[in-house]
Formats: C-alpha cells, sequence, structure tokens
C-alpha cells in the first residue's frame, strides 16, 4: 500500500543500530590518535548521547608520540615491553579525564572502545563509575582484567555489530 507521495507503507529502518553507530564512530576518532605504535579510542556516552571521547597518545601539551616525544614508542622495543617507559595515555585514560577537565560526569555511562581495556584502564573505568564496556578488538585481555572489570560491577562484551566502510575524499 502505498501513501499520498508513492511511498510504500511501511519504511525499512537502514540505520545502524545504537552500539554499532558509537563503535563506528570510536574509529574515527582512532584516526586522531598520535601514538606511534597503535591508534586505539573510546568513546564514552550517556542516554545515546556522547559525552566525551579520547584517543591515546601523549598527554596535553607535549610534543606528539609520532614527532619522537616518546622513547618507547620512537625505539624498536619489541610489543608489550617496556611499557613503564612509554609517556602516552590510553584512550580509556584520554576519555574519562577529558569528561573530568570538562565537569561531565560518566557515572552510569557506557564506554565503547575499539581495543579491549588493560588492568589499569579497568579500575579508572571502575572508578569513573562506567557500567558498560563494549569493545571492538582484543588484544591480551587478561583473566585478571575481566574479573576486576565484573567484580567491579562493569558489563564487558565483545562488539558484536556491523561496521561499515568509511571512505574519505582524496586531499
Amino acid at each position: 500500500m502505498a501513501d499520498s507521495n508513492g511511498h510504500a507503507g511501511h519504511v525499512h529502518d537502514k540505520r545502524p543500530d545504537w552500539d554499532s553507530y558509537f563503535m563506528q564512530i570510536a574509529h574515527v576518532v582512532k584516526l586522531r590518535a598520535n601514538c606511534s605504535r597503535r591508534m586505539v579510542a573510546a568513546v564514552i556516552v550517556k542516554d545515546k548521547r556522547i559525552i566525551s571521547t579520547g584517543y591515546n597518545g601523549t598527554p596535553r601539551g607535549v610534543r606528539n608520540c609520532f614527532e619522537g616525544s616518546c622513547g618507547r614508542c620512537s625505539g624498536h622495543a619489541p610489543s608489550g615491553s617496556g611499557l613503564d617507559e612509554c609517556i602516552c595515555s590510553h584512550a580509556e585514560e584520554n576519555a574519562i579525564t577529558q569528561s573530568a577537565y570538562h565537569g561531565i560526569s560518566t557515572k552510569g555511562a557506557t564506554m565503547y572502545v575499539t581495543l579491549n581495556p588493560c588492568l589499569t584502564c579497568a579500575k579508572m573505568i571502575i572508578n569513573a563509575g562506567i557500567k558498560e564496556v563494549i569493545y571492538d578488538e582484543e588484544y591480551r585481555f587478561s583473566d585478571q582484567t575481566k574479573a576486576l572489570l565484573a567484580e567491579g560491577g562493569v558489563v564487558c562484551r565483545k562488539f558484536t555489530g556491523t561496521r561499515l566502510e568509511i571512505h574519505f575524499p582524496e586531499e
């Protein structure tokens, strides 16, 4: 059955579901990461509205990692080693501190992350009152980190939605 404009009676909603929508945004945010080793992003959402974003890289006002600011990242340390020498902040840390910097509560929020949180970020997530973490890719996700998030009352689940192809215009 068609309406007065000749359109079909039922409309198929082709929009992405909320998880896919926010995860897609996280993947765009990670393009701002300035760590020369890995690009990661976090998006904090409350009531289906973005309240903060963060990506991994050097602290505010410090020369970017890819400009040689972080000796660990510009060196040849094997993946996962020398982390105590890295000056980059994680995406989750930056999203949480960005919220605090602007006085926005993260209590009860959901965090979308392109990579699962590490143990240190899990502690920050719990202390920030974030209640759910949805991560896209898994990297060294320890049983200790998973158990800590669960004990802290944070639901943590792997993203199962659809990630769309993003095509940027040539400059």
